[in-house]
């Protein structure tokens, strides 16, 4: 057998343990799920990933909350001016109707007057409880959503094999390229063993 083929032999054997290596540190990140007792150590094994849920699930939490879905930006979409204009809009409309039908025996300067001023107490009036009340239902939806906790009962809640399906789903191809650069570097580390036994 010559000097190209061991080395080649070699490679390709330590691709192989690379790959397998590295499919198995990948496995172990989420299994066991359930914890496995090592007789003879008398060790609790567990994957990282269900030893640490309830703290993986409060880290993305605090990201999510403090990078991501920022409550204040989220609430100040909720009622944008535009819609404080199209509801002080639709009250005008709505009194304008009613005061058409009410005082339909009046004289049309008089409905135009009363029209006038209703209209001018809405501009003040209206928009000010308006600014009030958002200002009330933003003050109270801080104190009561919270974003951070949200997410963590929602990842806590999940069942760790769905825990596993979604993190592989959208890992998927990052974890792949893991495997492959297991097999290159395993590649690379057997030809440089032949080298080694080769020539030394």
């Amino acid at each position: 057998m010559n000097n190209a083929v061991k080395i080649l032999i070699l490679a390709s054997i330590g691709g192989i343990i690379g790959y397998i290596t590295n499919v198995i540190a990948i496995k172990l990140i989420f299994r066991p799920i359930e914890p496995f007792k090592i007789p003879i150590i008398n060790k609790d094994i567990i994957g990282i990933i269900p030893k640490r849920k309830s703290e993986i699930a409060v880290n993305i939490g605090e990201v999510i909350q403090e990078e991501f879905l920022s409550l204040d930006e989220i609430l100040e979409n909720i009622i944008t001016q535009e819609d404080k204009e199209n509801v002080i809009e639709y009250i005008k409309i709505k009194i304008k109707v009613i005061v058409n039908e009410k005082m339909a025996f009046a004289p049309s300067g008089l409905k135009n007057l009363i029209q006038g001023y209703v209209s001018d107490a809405i501009e003040t009036e209206i928009r000010q409880s308006i600014d009030d009340l958002t200002e009330e239902m933003l003050i109270k939806a801080n104190r009561r959503i919270n974003i951070q906790k949200m997410v963590e009962n929602k990842i806590n809640d999940l069942d760790l094999y769905e825990l596993e399906e979604i993190i592989l789903r959208i890992a998927k191809n990052e974890l792949k390229h893991i495997e492959v650069l297991g097999f290159a570097l395993g590649f690379m580390i057997g030809i440089i063993q032949g080298l080694i036994i080769i020539f030394i």
